[in-house]
């Protein structure tokens, strides 16, 4: 069975900034370090992505997403828990789809089913990976199960 959310109305338009830093002498240790606390201090997005650097030194190109209000606390935590000398960060726009969260029982419980919505149609869906996991996990059973009888429930909900 599946059951309607009310709407998250986070479709829309936001001004957000993208701060970037190269690091080639960070050990890979203190990376996930970082990535915690960028996220913990408010960051929406934090990736990494390998480069190679001047003298063709491999390096990592740490990369997030934040809103203006963020961003000296995001300062703060690079110059303080990276190696880097320096931070880029920019404007940038970011359009987010409506989003509607559907609940779909299954046979080991209740899962959102998180659907994104753009000019009124569904194009994008995915169930919420951590309640998957735990589902998983409580019942010891493979994660693919869980994801089949999600999908199997849920198509035949809508």
């Amino acid at each position: 069975m599946v059951s309607q959310l009310p709407p998250d109305h986070e479709h829309m338009d936001n001004q957000m900034f993208k701060m970037e830093v190269n690091l080639d002498d960070i050990p890979g240790e203190w990376l996930g370090h970082v990535m915690d606390l960028l996220f913990e201090a408010g960051a929406n997005d934090v990736f990494y992505t390998p480069i190679y650097m001047k003298k063709n030194r491999p390096g990592v190109l740490l990369q997030l997403l934040c809103s203006l209000a963020k961003v000296n606390k995001m300062k703060d935590i690079l110059f303080a828990e990276t190696t880097t000398l320096g931070i880029r960060y920019y404007p940038l726009t970011v359009h987010r789809l409506e989003r509607n969260f559907k609940k779909v029982d299954i046979e080991w419980g209740t899962v959102t089913v998180k659907e994104g919505i753009y000019k009124g149609e569904v194009v994008q869906r995915a169930p919420e990976y951590e309640e998957c996991k735990k589902i998983a996990s409580l019942h010891n059973i493979p994660l693919k199960k869980v994801y089949e009888q999600i999908w199997k429930a849920y198509g035949e909900g809508v």
